[in-house]
């Protein structure tokens, strides 16, 4: 890729020079499962989606874990590479990236003990926190069995025209597994001492290396901070870093964290390049190129990690489903419109343990490319008036504008956002600020026509010549029918993350759904939202999740630092059910950790009786209390606001509602902006 010498990303946008090859540039797209192979056509859709990356610009790409065999499974329907079939069926994969200037190599992973089948294998028979499982330990000859399957897997990635393979040592995995004394209490020739329990990921290399030759690219993924009790200190991980280069490895990823760590890695609670110093630590031990990972999201970010040595080259995965013209848009001085990565994994990594196909929330193009590449072609221009500049009005008014038609975007409030503004408000969900750029920039550089507090009347609307009229007004708070919810304790949860009230010290907050949540981290928090990259934001992250970074510590883990709150906080709910059942199944644990040590109380199967000046009056399983309390927080949910849309419908039209005015259930920024880019790009 050809730049300018004045784009400030001089080193991101630089070759490196990687075993027997060349990359465009220092941007590696990093593993992701996607389960595109549950969907049909899953070559084409893969083709596709990496194609879609290659042409954007990324240096490198790296498909999701292939099993090298039966026992390496994800799944029983996990990707699989064992025979010259399941290879020859590959090859439109590395053929569509290639004839886009691009490089993939493909991943093998076995997932040892954390594979979700009847019986899995492990380095031991110690089982694991999060698979219900138990596994089997491999016989001596079926760790050699391994060995020989890895080979013939990097064996048939050359056969289908991959580039290269990455060998999947990390994430608590299973060569993980072997490396540590936390899964490894063998005796055998993989057991024991430290070189013993590297053998089996060192011997991998060695005889991949002899088997595919030198033109093939040879990627080694090291487990750089394991973040689990009986894990690595960081002298076996730069001995294993270099006993694996001199195995034969071109080149180092690193991975953070294992799966059944306690420690959130990629979430959004984690600030932005939070694990650098371990990238670094692996550096300094080996002379092949070393890539950092994790929570690095933006072209400035990545620019400034390689600038200041600690990596060669930054693996970026979800930014690029966010937005797969990353790098392009960097090299040519746009890097304002790139759609960032905000670290919900709403759509992705959720969606992938609860066996769904992956997408992404800010851009739902990603991992559908088949679907969209079948819009029908625009017609006429269009006038489109969109009422509504929350989540799902922005995205249908610039994907309709981005079309070519005229649109006119709606908006009572000063500024666009909707409840976005609120999201944006929660303490560690500051990347939504990123989303919100990216929409007004886009609004802005398309021409749409926005008119800002300015609530329209359907009248208005009626006389005015649209083509299409869109209703995107979003939802309104809904009030429990609780006697006394007028009184002077009780704030709406708009209010309290707007800045419009504050809340006393000791608060209840009504309703355990998301919002709920989101208010609690917001009441429970000295300071508010504020710069989730400073250093002092990655340093009380260390501090207060007990992450050490000093390289004496085994497992990368110090206690954690005690925290305080401002406020005491109880969150209440109807339902019986323990509270926080429908947060994220990546994040919400995470959430739920880190309000529990500042102190959030919550409580289950609660039926309010009334509110006064005494405070909340209520019983649980027929025990009356009272929560002396200052502020009330409501969280009980949403009505669609659609009046408009039934005033519309009066007049004889048939206007389109999209997001929260159409379906008011939790705020789901996540069908929002996917309705309103679908229903856009179909005018």
């Amino acid at each position: 890729m050809t730049h300018s010498p004045a784009v400030p990303f001089s080193r991101l946008l630089s070759p490196l020079k990687v075993g027997a090859h060349v990359l465009r540039n220092r941007a590696l797209m990093g593993s992701m499962h996607t389960r595109l192979e549950s969907l049909d056509r899953p070559i084409e859709r893969l083709s596709l989606f990496y194609a879609e990356r290659a042409r954007g610009g990324v240096g490198l790409i790296v498909t999701g874990g292939y099993a090298p065999c039966q026992d390496g499974l994800l799944d029983e329907t996990g990707p699989l590479l064992v025979t010259p079939e399941q290879a020859d069926a590959l090859k439109p994969i590395p053929q569509a990236v290639h004839a886009e200037g691009g490089k993939i190599i493909l991943q093998i992973l076995h997932t040892g003990r954390y594979a979700k089948v009847a019986r899995p294998v492990g380095a031991s028979g110690i089982p694991s926190p999060i698979n219900p499982r138990g596994p089997r330990a491999l016989s001596t000859a079926e760790v050699w069995q391994t060995i020989a399957d890895f080979v013939r897997c990097a064996e048939l990635a050359q056969r289908a025209g991959f580039d290269g393979v990455e060998i999947m040592g990390s994430e608590g995995y299973l060569l993980n597994q072997f490396t540590v004394t936390r899964t490894n209490d063998r005796s055998d020739e993989f057991g024991g001492s430290m070189e013993n329990r590297h053998r089996l990921p060192v011997e991998i290399v060695r005889r991949v290396r002899e088997q595919v030759g030198p033109q093939f690219l040879l990627m080694y993924r090291v487990s750089a901070l394991d973040l689990v009790e009986g894990g690595a200190p960081a002298d076996e991980i730069a001995q294993l870093a270099q006993a694996v280069q001199g195995a034969g490895a071109d080149i180092l990823n690193t991975g953070i964290g294992w799966h059944e760590a306690r420690i959130p890695t990629i979430a959004y609670v984690v600030p932005r390049a939070a694990w650098r110093f371990a990238a670094a630590r692996v550096k300094k031990a080996v002379s092949i190129p070393v890539i950092t990972s994790n929570r690095i999201n933006t072209p400035a970010l990545a620019e400034e990690i390689l600038a200041s040595g600690d990596a060669d080259m930054v693996s970026m995965a979800r930014p690029f489903l966010a937005d797969a013209d990353f790098i392009a848009k960097a090299a040519q001085g746009r890097a304002d419109e790139i759609n960032t990565c905000i670290a919900c994994n709403q759509a992705c990594l959720d969606y992938i343990f609860t066996d769904r196909p992956a997408t992404c929330l800010v851009n739902p193009r990603a991992g559908r490319e088949l679907e969209f590449s079948r819009l029908p072609p625009r017609a006429a221009q269009r006038k489109v008036a969109v009422v509504g500049a929350g989540a799902a009005g922005l995205a249908c008014a610039l994907s309709t504008a981005a079309r070519g038609h005229a649109v006119t975007l709606f908006e009572a409030a000063p500024e666009i956002g909707g409840q976005l503004n609120l999201a944006r408000a929660v303490p560690g969900k500051q990347e939504f600020n990123e989303l919100l750029r990216y929409f007004q920039q886009g609004v802005a550089r398309h021409g749409v026509r926005l008119k800002l507090g300015s609530r329209v009347e359907a009248q208005a609307l009626a006389k005015a010549p649209y083509d299409r009229i869109v209703i995107a007004t979003g939802v309104r708070p809904r009030l429990p029918q609780i006697p006394g919810i007028e009184h002077p304790k009780v704030v709406a949860y708009a209010d309290l993350l707007s800045g419009r009230v504050q809340a006393g010290r000791r608060v209840a907050v009504i309703g355990a759904g998301g919002i709920g949540f989101d208010v609690a981290a917001f009441l429970l928090h000295e300071e508010q939202a504020g710069d989730a990259s400073a250093p002092q934001a990655v340093d009380r992250f260390h501090a207060e999740w007990g992450v050490d970074t000093s390289p004496s510590a085994a497992g990368g883990l110090k206690p954690m630092l005690p925290v305080t709150s401002p406020r005491e906080v109880t969150l209440l709910q109807r339902k019986p059910e323990k509270p926080g059942r429908s947060l994220g199944m990546t994040t919400g644990w995470a959430l739920k950790a880190e309000l529990a040590r500042r102190g959030l109380r919550m409580l289950s199967g609660c039926s309010y009786e009334r509110i006064d000046d005494a405070g909340l009056h209520l019983s649980i399983q027929g025990q009356p209390q009272t929560l002396d309390v200052d502020t009330i927080v409501i969280c009980a949910g949403q009505d669609s606001e659609n009046t408009l849309a039934t005033e519309l419908r009066a007049l004889g039209l048939a206007p389109e509602i999209i997001g929260g005015a159409a379906v008011a259930a939790e705020l789901d920024a996540l069908r929002a902006i996917d309705q309103g880019t679908r229903l856009g790009l179909a005018i």
